[in-house]
């Protein structure tokens, strides 16, 4: 079986925001640390603009927040195939006001121009484990996408979805487990290209740099 349930959250094809902050003092270096330019972390300014365009930022991991939705949940297992997580990720950029708000505020804080050369970005990330009585742990499969292109990314989704939702975990996870000496040397890159091999699916694309 594949315990797996598919949920009904779609990415948004979206990619800009343009509402401007309700603000005239720019942005402090404070509000632009910590910048995440290959993933989907957003800063306290990023923060505070998707409140303003009505996409507010979920707890991701202590102080990270991103815009996310489920895409896989799972009934909660101890053991087999458990899921550790299966998100939609999106990162924005801005038009409109809120660009020209942007380039204000970065005449007199240049670091503004991390949040004004972001490319809108879309992301898909699945990460099924195993850990059975006899101590065996493993990922099974943990597999991320990213792209510029919503169409591409939507197309890779669906495609994905379909294999993944078909897929008996417990019994991929015993297959892979049988053939553990081709792929538990390997390092990381090498285990996930055997991997998608193994599973048939395209390889992983992702911590691509948001910037222009």
């Amino acid at each position: 079986m594949s315990y797996l349930d598919l949920t009904n959250n779609q990415l948004n094809p979206q990619g800009y925001w343009n509402q401007p902050l309700q603000s005239l003092d720019s942005p402090t270096a404070h509000e632009l640390a910590l910048f995440d330019q290959n993933g989907y972390d957003l800063t306290d300014l990023e923060q505070r603009y998707a409140v303003m365009n009505l996409t507010p930022a979920k707890a991701h991991r202590e102080h990270r927040r991103a815009l996310k939705a489920h895409w896989f949940t799972q009934p909660e297992r101890v053991e087999g195939a458990v899921l550790n997580h299966s998100l939609l990720f999106e990162r924005k950029g801005y038009s409109g006001e809120a660009l020209a708000q942007l380039e204000r505020w970065a005449q007199t804080n240049p670091l503004v121009y991390k949040i004004i050369k972001m490319r809108p970005k879309w992301g898909l990330d699945f990460s099924m484990d195993y850990a059975d009585r006899a101590g065996n742990v493993f990922e099974v499969l943990h597999w991320e996408y990213d792209g510029f292109d919503f169409d591409e990314v939507a197309e890779r989704k669906q495609q994905l979805e379909l294999r993944l939702a078909a897929t008996d975990w417990d019994d991929a996870a015993a297959g892979i487990l049988k053939r553990k000496d081709q792929w538990h040397h390997l390092d990381f890159f090498a285990q996930s290209d055997w991997k998608c091999n193994y599973f048939g699916i395209v390889k992983e694309r992702f911590k691509m740099v948001i910037w222009e």
